[in-house]
């Protein structure tokens, strides 16, 4: 049986480059200074190397850490009564899990 796609999210789209003309939709980008231990910066480059050699287009750190940021945005995670990033950390995973098991 066909799987109802009515309502399916939508998928990234990141922000424009620059203004386009006639374009209401364009979000201004904020910078962010962010500190990283060497192994999650290692990580980003793979995952954008990854992309790039399978399919022509890698993804740069501030893509990545971004679309990160929107997945996080679609769990629906508030910081109410998180005391510590690891409790955090746990909170994303779990909601991660919550949301495979409804799919």
């Amino acid at each position: 049986m066909p799987r109802d796609r009515s309502h399916r999210e939508p998928e990234y789209q990141p922000p424009a480059a620059g203004p386009e003309q006639g374009s209401s939709a364009v979000r201004a980008a904020h910078r962010v200074i962010a500190l990283l231990t060497r192994d999650q910066v290692d990580y980003l480059d793979k995952l954008g190397k990854d992309a790039q050699f399978s399919s022509g287009n890698k993804l740069t750190r501030t893509e990545i850490l971004a679309a990160m940021v929107n997945a996080l945005q679609r769990l629906d995670l508030d910081g109410k009564g998180v005391r510590n990033v690891g409790q955090f950390e746990q909170r994303i995973v779990d909601a991660m899990r919550r949301r495979k098991s409804e799919t």
